[in-house]
């Protein structure tokens, strides 16, 4: 199940406060200025800084990839 649209329109990271990738096929949502991604479980965001993984350039790159080819928008702009 992926997240309700509502809920996305309004996520924003809780870092830097800008707008995030989600990625539903993966379970997650991606910040690319901080190369920072927040995992989504059992349908609930994982917003928590210190829970969040930051990304290498090569999966930096893969991430921004596959959002370009599948038209991955930002939650809010």
């Amino acid at each position: 199940m992926a997240l309700d649209p509502k809920l996305l329109e309004i996520l924003a990271c809780p870092q830097d406060k800008g707008p995030l990738l989600y990625f539903a096929d993966e379970n997650s949502l991606y910040n690319p200025r901080l190369k920072r991604r927040y995992d989504v479980k059992d349908d609930i965001p994982i917003m928590l800084i210190d829970e969040a993984s930051t990304l290498d350039d090569a999966e930096d790159k893969r991430l921004l990839a596959k959002a370009e080819a599948e038209g991955i928008q930002p939650t809010f702009s």
